[in-house]
């Protein structure tokens, strides 16, 4: 059985001091903290739920995911690919039941972990997770231009081309370029000009605790304030800024959250709703796990089912408190590589964060314009979809550039789930195709005896499935009267049933033709073995 990799087993690049990769994770973590924060609350409005549901499952992605996990670099929180489903089911079961269905696919999730299904993510191709990557980072380019533009017709975070008013991603572009807020747009510009200077100046790179995001969010503060005293019509509205609920004391504070009706939990529909849940959070993980893995620049594998059950812990712990399902998210999982993360420990920081600005500072938070955000996002996407990507792919050749750009356009045009969904089935083809094009070698003498005899030599491959059948079949056949033919098995290790029957025909029909066969290790795998036929 196929077993999978610990980080354990491989050399320890990185310090071992918590000190020395807290001077790389503590901005990093800010970094995420900053991302993560419109995002939850985007998915959260997107979902028909309370608020605070998105900002509980970050904080429970930072503060209780990260430390059971042994994903170095990952970062979990509500994901965009289970909106469809969470509204469907917060309309069907109501909201403490649809919060029941997120711990049943919590402890879904802690079930395929001992169960080692984390396997899995072993056969998702690299072209396809290449390509998941590079439609991440387009989808992030071209969502966040209507917030740099001061646009908010779709939410942060979303990743689906098509929106339930109709709208897609290029006409929610269309109409933020119809209608841009200037002052939102140059706050975004702004942005951009510091990450771009910041990348290019090796002075400031080096200040580590001082992130070029960070300066980009103080800076949106910064000059909305400036247009609120000097230039009004330039101001940022209050639906253009970062909106964390803000309760004057503890009861409502309080009041904001929902817990689930455990009494439920053995209802049929809430079972079947969250084996929904469990299992696409469960596979969004997995891709993400693999794609940040990837990303990695000290190249260390997560243990997978490791993963899931961390990942199921932190739904059940989620779902008891009222927040929404969480996985592991591309968006946060690469700009925490990108900020130069080294471990756990930035994902960690960013839900102490998360927490710290629900319990203690939404009012400043909620001074921080989406243009800012924009920015960083924009300046992430146009790194994960980087034009040299596509043009080592395509040096690669066709069976890895192809599903490379499929899997890139499927995520554009649907969303990511189906995208990957596309890409995995080209990137399958590819493999059956060659599966079933290389089950032997066909080698051919000249002479073989006295009479003249052409002798043709077939090697059969290391494995030989039901998928070879028309090919060997049809060479079978192609065979003149009165050759010799040699069948060669000993380097194959399995060859199907229905070859082998098909082997044993032929060796029949070979004694009427003046067919001379010669068989090596045909015996052992089931045939009449070996023997010649004349």
């Amino acid at each position: 059985m196929t077993k999978e990799i610990d980080e354990s087993s491989r050399p320890n690049q990185v310090s071992s001091s918590v000190r020395e990769n807290l001077r790389f994770d503590a901005p990093a973590g800010i970094v995420v903290f900053l991302i993560a924060l419109p995002l939850c609350l985007g998915i959260a409005f997107a979902s028909e739920a309370p608020i605070i549901a998105g900002l509980v499952a970050g904080i429970v992605g930072g503060l209780v995911v990260a430390p059971i996990s042994k994903a170095p670099l990952a970062v979990s929180g509500p994901a965009a690919g289970l909106v469809t489903i969470v509204v469907t089911a917060i309309g069907s079961l109501g909201y403490e039941g649809f919060l029941t269905a997120v711990v049943v696919a919590g402890l879904l999730q802690l079930v395929l972990g001992f169960l080692r299904a984390g396997i899995i993510a072993y056969y998702f191709p690299i072209s396809v997770i290449k390509g998941m990557l590079a439609g991440i980072g387009a989808v992030l380019v071209l969502k966040q231009l209507p917030h740099a533009l001061g646009y908010d017709g779709d939410f942060e975070g979303d990743d689906a081309f098509w929106q339930p008013d109709g709208k897609n991603t290029i006409t929610e572009i269309y109409h933020a370029v119809l209608d841009p807020h200037l002052g939102a747009a140059l706050i975004t510009a702004i942005g951009l000009l510091v990450l771009f200077v910041w990348a290019r100046t090796p002075a400031l790179k080096r200040l580590r605790f001082l992130p070029g995001p960070l300066v980009v969010v103080a800076l949106g503060v910064v000059v909305n304030l400036v247009y609120d005293t000097a230039i009004p019509s330039l101001s940022v509205d209050d639906h253009l800024l970062v909106g964390i609920p803000v309760a004057d004391d503890i009861t409502k504070f309080a009041e904001q959250f929902t817990f689930p009706d455990l009494s439920r939990i053995i209802e049929p529909e809430v079972l079947q709703t969250g084996a929904v849940i469990g299992i696409v959070a469960s596979i969004e993980t997995l891709l993400c796990i693999e794609a940040v893995d990837k990303l990695d620049p000290f190249k260390r594998v997560t243990p997978k089912s490791h993963e899931l059950k961390a990942q199921g812990i932190g739904n059940v712990v989620s779902g008891l408190l009222g927040g929404l399902p969480l996985t592991a998210v591309i968006v946060r999982g690469s700009a925490n590589v990108q900020s130069g993360a080294r471990t756990k420990l930035s994902a960690v920081t960013h839900g102490v964060l998360l927490l710290l600005a629900v319990v203690a500072i939404p009012r400043l938070l909620n001074m921080i314009p989406l243009a800012a955000l924009a920015a960083i996002l924009l300046n992430i996407g146009y790194k994960l979809a980087s034009i040299p990507l596509f043009q080592k792919m395509y040096k690669e050749g066709r069976t890895q550039f192809l599903p490379f750009i499929i899997t890139f356009g499927g995520i554009l045009v649907t969303d990511l789930l189906k995208g990957i969904a596309i890409g995995l089935a080209v990137g399958l083809f590819f493999v059956l195709k060659r599966h079933v094009a290389a089950p032997y070698a066909l080698n051919e003498v000249a002479t073989y005896d006295k009479d003249g005899h052409t002798r043709t030599r077939i090697e059969f491959a290391d494995n030989v499935s039901f998928l070879n059948k028309a090919a060997i079949v049809n060479l079978l056949a192609s065979f003149p009267d009165g050759i010799v033919v040699e069948l060669d098995a000993r380097r194959s290790r399995h060859i199907d049933h229905d070859i082998l029957e098909e082997i044993d025909e032929f060796l029949e029909t070979a004694k009427h033709r003046d067919i001379e066969v010669i068989c090596h290790g045909l015996d052992e795998l089931g045939t009449t073995g070996d023997r010649g036929a004349r």
